[in-house]
């Protein structure tokens, strides 16, 4: 079992940044990839980010690249997401996921565990 807890979240003006952290605790993170996903009202869940269990390798929505940044530190058993240039589309509440192996996915369903969320609202 992994245990994931979001927070960073919160009210921001379009334009502005946040960092949304997701902390790990339970069996073995190091090996485990991680995804971003976010629900927006009245909208199914998409996925927005991850990362291999190494970091090595990052994986984008074409609606976030080159504004969000997924990162992991696995000493603190961390992920992260640094989200920059918000768009009210942006507003969502955002979940972190772990996967039962090290390669990551873009597909929700493949992920095995899920913290309960953190919300972002971007206003205009």
């Amino acid at each position: 079992q992994v245990q994931l807890v979001e927070s960073g979240g919160g009210l921001v003006q379009a334009g502005g940044s946040l960092r949304l952290s997701c902390a790990a605790s339970g069996r073995t993170f190091s090996s485990n990839a991680m995804g971003w996903f976010r629900q927006a009202p009245g909208k199914e869940r998409e996925f927005v980010a991850a990362i291999t269990w190494s970091g090595t390798n990052r994986y984008y929505a074409g609606s976030v690249k080159g504004r969000f940044t997924i990162s992991r530190d696995n000493a603190k058993n961390a992920v992260y997401l640094q989200m920059n240039s918000l768009k009210p589309e942006d507003t969502a509440v955002y979940y972190c996921a772990a996967r039962a192996f090290a390669a990551p996915s873009m597909r929700s369903d493949e992920y095995a565990y899920w913290g309960q969320g953190t919300q972002v609202t971007v206003s205009s």
